[in-house]
């Protein structure tokens, strides 16, 4: 997964992905900057990494995020840094205030 998530333009296709499921062709039209083959190819990363769930649908290829990896690793690494974090500006902010 964080092979998927390391380049820029995957990120930004989930962006993209987390208001609305989109066409792979809605997705090329975002990123004009890379052509369809490439868009694909992307998609494809994101899809072996439990990403993007794909849907076909007559001649469309519908594109969903999966939000589920991306919750997994919140609450192994992310959750309790951030709670410790929290902790630590909390007490030092209480701590500043009873200086001043």
């Amino acid at each position: 997964m964080f092979r998927a998530l390391a380049a820029p333009v995957r990120r930004a296709m989930l962006d993209v992905l987390r208001d609305d499921p989109q066409t792979t062709g809605a997705l090329c039209a975002r990123f004009p900057e890379i052509d369809r083959c490439t868009v694909m190819q992307h998609l494809k990363v994101l899809e072996q990494a439990d990403l993007v769930i794909a849907e076909k649908r007559g001649r469309e290829r519908w594109n969903h995020l999966n939000p589920l990896p991306i919750a997994q690793i919140h609450e192994r690494w992310i959750g309790d840094y951030a709670a410790r974090a929290v902790g630590f500006l909390g007490r030092l902010k209480v701590e500043l205030e009873g200086k001043a």
